[in-house]
């Protein structure tokens, strides 16, 4: 499956929830589920009553373009979460969490995480010294996460330091503003993971 490339706006007003996709808009009142907060397209204002699969599928929708992936990506993510010990919901949603994109999100290196994903294959970024260009790299505890020297002269990143330095870093990382870099401590529990997912339906819908 291609990566999608039509509106993003119209992804969040379809699962009924912000998904920061836009960056500094999505905390604006530009934000179109803050002006129109049903589903887009001729029936998205008619009220439908879903069935348990329905709601199960909307969840995995949900947690899918939240993190960016395509199908085929997330349910590889789901089968390598099944042979983890622990609550597979909660495994998955820590692989997500893990991805290198996403972290570059959450250190405030990007203002969305389409925009990281975009800057990490640019090769902008370095895990444990070594140049990294792959947005799907899989970080790890004690895992060192910098900004190349020359790339810190960069517009756009420059543009995303400044804008995102009040932004919270989630606990599970260490982040050194000063030298731009961060290191992972432990990966995420479920409390330290921001994302409105349920994860237990996303296991059911997979478990069928």
């Amino acid at each position: 499956m291609a990566r999608y490339t039509g509106a993003v706006c119209k992804l969040c007003r379809r699962e009924g929830k912000k998904l920061f996709l836009k960056g500094d808009r999505c905390y604006t009142g530009k934000c179109s589920i803050e002006r129109r907060s049903y589903a887009p397209g001729q029936h998205g204002q008619s009220r439908k009553k879903t069935s348990e699969y329905g709601i199960q599928l909307r969840a995995k929708q949900l947690a899918r373009r939240y993190y960016g992936l395509a199908e085929g990506q997330f349910h590889k993510y789901f089968l390598m979460a099944e042979r983890k010990q622990g609550v597979t919901g909660e495994n998955l949603l820590r692989i997500c969490e893990s991805r290198l994109d996403n972290v570059v999100y959450l250190l405030g290196w990007g203002s969305s995480r389409a925009e990281s994903r975009q800057l990490v294959t640019h090769g902008h970024f370095k895990v444990n010294g070594h140049k990294v260009d792959i947005p799907s790299y899989l970080l790890k505890a004690g895992d060192v996460v910098s900004i190349k020297e020359k790339s810190r002269e960069s517009e756009k990143i420059q543009s995303a330091l400044e804008n995102n330095s009040a932004r919270p870093v989630p606990q599970w990382l260490d982040l050194n503003r000063e030298i731009a870099e961060a290191k992972i401590l432990s990966l995420p529990e479920r409390e330290q993971i921001a994302a409105p997912v349920e994860e237990h339906l996303i296991v059911e819908f997979y478990s069928k």
